[in-house]
C-alpha cells in the first residue's frame, strides 16, 4: 500500500497552509522550507506552476499518490457534471477521509491507519481498503475490539464533527454517510479548476 512517508511540515510550509493540521512551527516559520526559503523573492508564478501546485496540494491533503490521483481524475471526467467537483466528491468519499470527517481519528493519516489495521466496519463488515468509496446510506463504525481501546474512545468522544452530510452517533461509536456533498459544502481550499486545466493539456 503506497503512501507518502516524508516530512509533512515542509510540505505545509511550501503551500503556506496547515494542510496536515494546525502547527505552531508553521506560524513561526511562515516562509518556504530550505536554506533560501526566508530570502526567496516572490517572483511571478507561471500558469503551469499554479496548476501543478494546486494538484500537489490536493494530493497531499487527501493522502493520494500520483497514479491513484490520476485514476480518480479519469473517473471524474467520465461522470456527468463538473469534472472538478466530481473529483473532490470522489476524494471525499474515500473511506479514510470519511473516518477522519466522522472524528474517529484526528488526522487523515491516522484514519488511514485505522482502516488498514481493520478497526473500521462498513455496514457491519470489516473494510481494510482506505480508498474504498463510501456510498450514501453506508454506516461506518468502530469494530467492537477497537471500542475497548481507550485512546480510540477518547479521540472519538472529544471530536466535534460538523459536516451536514455526516450523522454521528457517539454512544454507538458509529456514523452514517448521508449524501455526497456538493462543492459548496466541502471546506478544503482547493481550486479544482486548475487541476482540470492541468490534466486537460
Amino acid at each position: 500500500m503506497a503512501r507518502y512517508t516524508g516530512p509533512r511540515l515542509r510540505i505545509a510550509r511550501r503551500f503556506g497552509e496547515p494542510i496536515f493540521g494546525s502547527s505552531r512551527t508553521l506560524s513561526r516559520k511562515n516562509y518556504p522550507p530550505g536554506i533560501h526559503g526566508r530570502f526567496k523573492r516572490g517572483g511571478k508564478q507561471s500558469e503551469y506552476g499554479r496548476q501543478l501546485m494546486e494538484k500537489q496540494k490536493a494530493k497531499c491533503l487527501y493522502g493520494v499518490l500520483e497514479r491513484q490521483f490520476r485514476r480518480f481524475f479519469e473517473k471524474a471526467a467520465r461522470m456527468r457534471g463538473n469534472t472538478g467537483e466530481n473529483l473532490l466528491q470522489l476524494l471525499e468519499r474515500r473511506l479514510d477521509n470519511v473516518v477522519y470527517r466522522m472524528g474517529f481519528a484526528r488526522t487523515r493519516p491516522g484514519a488511514r491507519q485505522l482502516v488498514s489495521h481493520r478497526h473500521i466496519l462498513v455496514n457491519g463488515k470489516v473494510v481494510s481498503i482506505p480508498s474504498y468509496l463510501v456510498s450514501p446510506g453506508d454506516v461506518i463504525s468502530l469494530s467492537p475490539k477497537a471500542q475497548q481501546v481507550e485512546a480510540f474512545k477518547k479521540t472519538f468522544e472529544s471530536s466535534r464533527s460538523k459536516y451536514p452530510w455526516i450523522e454521528v452517533r457517539r454512544d454507538e461509536f458509529s456514523g452514517t454517510f448521508l449524501y455526497i456533498p456538493p462543492r459548496a459544502e466541502i471546506p478544503e481550499n482547493i481550486q479544482e479548476r486548475l487541476i482540470v486545466e492541468l490534466y486537460s493539456k
